[in-house]
């Protein structure tokens, strides 16, 4: 699916978190969102997830060329992995299956999906571990696949390897490349690693000021980005 950002503007309390920001995220590609705290990054994210509703501009998803309507039907093809999303105080098997039971999928389905995606990101030893057992790295593991097992069209991710030893992120971050692109599924991270986004991202979007300052390739704006601003931010010299 594709994802078209058109005018958004979103203030809290009276400060500006959005202005007038446009930006597309193409089907089937990975989308790296960058730039400082505070730019907007997590309120685009969430925007864009359909979990909250901009002051001013539209949301709008596209497949084949024709525009969807934001329903119940729409809303299953989405998943989203935000910062400290917390577990249910039950098993990994069962926060994992959560998505799809309720669903209404099979049950012989529900379980070789909910095992196909813990073995994917190294989890299956744990399948009937308390979650509140679980170490950092692999309750992020655990949301991940929560996200992923319901197979969705587009994937949202705010810092989803933040805080995470480099075990934990290359485990993450080797699943995100194999369903991810494997399915063309749209995914939009937001990351403060440049070797990430440059490991993972086929676009980039840098963010300032709660506008979008520039958008491309993922080479094109790591080697010769257009905007000075942009430029600062890739080489730390945001102060001036």
């Amino acid at each position: 699916m594709n994802v078209v950002l058109k005018n958004i503007s979103k203030s809290y309390g009276g400060c500006t978190a959005l202005a007038d920001c446009s930006v597309s995220f193409p089907a089937g590609t990975f989308n790296a969102v960058i730039g400082p705290n505070g730019s907007g990054k997590s309120t685009l994210l969430r925007i864009a997830a359909l979990l909250e509703r901009p002051d001013s501009g539209e949301v709008v998803y596209t497949d084949g060329g024709g525009v969807l309507r934001v329903d119940l039907s729409l809303r299953r093809r989405i998943a989203v992995v935000l910062p400290g999303d917390s577990l249910f105080n039950d098993s990994v098997f069962n926060n994992v299956a959560y998505a799809l039971r309720i669903r209404g999928v099979e049950r012989r389905v529900v379980s070789e999906r909910v095992h196909d995606i813990l073995g994917r990101l190294r989890l299956s030893d744990k399948a009937h571990a308390g979650a509140r057992s679980l170490s950092s790295g692999e309750a992020q593991r655990v949301a991940v696949a929560r996200a992923l097992v319901a197979e969705p069209r587009c994937l949202f991710l705010d810092e989803p390897t933040v805080s995470l030893d480099p075990v934990n992120t290359e485990i993450i971050e080797t699943v995100l490349r194999e369903i991810g692109r494997g399915r063309g599924m749209t995914i939009v991270m937001i990351t403060h690693n440049m070797f990430q986004a440059q490991r993972l991202a086929e676009r980039v979007i840098f963010m300032y000021g709660g506008r979008i300052i520039e958008e491309a390739e993922c080479e094109r704006i790591f080697t010769a980005p257009e905007k000075e601003l942009t430029s600062r931010f890739l080489t730390g010299r945001m102060v001036w």
